[in-house]
C-alpha cells in the first residue's frame, strides 16, 4: 500500500512510521478497522479460521514491531474474539525472528505462524508452551518436491509434531509449484502418526 508494491526492506512505510508516527497511526488505526471487518464478513461466510499476516514484521526494530505489529494484531484477534469466539485466527509475523515468543503472547492469536528460518527446536521449546505453531516448511521444498521435500516434513512433524501444530509452508505457495507435490505431500502430513 505504501511501498507500491512488494518490497524487501520496507523503506517508504518506515521512513513514514518513523518520521511522522502520528499520521502512520492513522493509516494503522484504518488498516485495523477494515482488517476486522473483513475478516468477520469471511468467517460470516463460512470460514473455520482466518489469518492475518505481517509480512513487514521480521524488518522493524523492537518498538517499532511492538508498535506497528503487535498492537494492531492483538486490536483485531480481541475484536474478533469477542464477535466469535469459536473461531481461531492465526498470525504470521514474517521474519519475526526471537520476537515470536511475545508476540504470540502479547496478540492472543489460537496459533502463530513461524517462516522457514525458525529453528524447529526453538519453536518447540519456546512457542508451543505458549501457542500453537503453524508452518514451517520451506516452499522452494514443494517445488523441488521428492526426498528433500518428505525429509524436511519428516523433520519437521518429528520435533513439533508433539505439541500443537498446524503443518503448513514458512510462507505462501509459488507458481512453480507442481499439484503433484501439493498432493505428496498433504499425503504425508495426513498418513503422519507421533
Amino acid at each position: 500500500m505504501v511501498e507500491g508494491g512488494g518490497s524487501p526492506d520496507h523503506a517508504h512505510s518506515k521512513r513514514w512510521a518513523f518520521g511522522e508516527p502520528a499520521g502512520f497511526q492513522r493509516l494503522i488505526d484504518l488498516l485495523v478497522e477494515a482488517t476486522a471487518a473483513y475478516l468477520e464478513r469471511q468467517i460470516e461466510a463460512g470460514a473455520e479460521a482466518v489469518q492475518i499476516f505481517d509480512s513487514w514484521a521480521g524488518t522493524l526494530p523492537a518498538a517499532a514491531f511492538a508498535r506497528w505489529c503487535v498492537e494492531p494484531v492483538a486490536a483485531i484477534v480481541h475484536r474478533l474474539k469477542a464477535r466469535h469466539p469459536d473461531i481461531p485466527v492465526i498470525a504470521f509475523p514474517r521474519g519475526a525472528a526471537f520476537g515470536y515468543e511475545g508476540y504470540a503472547r502479547a496478540t492472543g492469536a489460537a496459533a502463530v505462524g513461524i517462516d522457514s528460518t525458525v529453528p524447529l527446536s526453538w519453536a518447540a521449546a519456546v512457542l508451543q508452551p505458549v501457542s500453537c505453531v503453524q508452518g514451517n516448511l520451506d516452499p522452494q521444498l514443494l517445488v523441488v518436491g521428492g526426498t528433500p521435500m518428505r525429509q524436511e516434513a519428516q523433520r519437521i512433524l518429528q520435533v513439533l509434531g508433539r505439541g500443537p501444530l498446524v503443518f503448513n509452508l514458512g510462507h505462501g505457495i509459488t507458481q512453480a509449484t507442481p499439484p503433484e507435490h501439493v498432493g505428496q505431500l498433504v499425503e504425508q502430513v495426513h498418513s503422519w502418526r507421533a
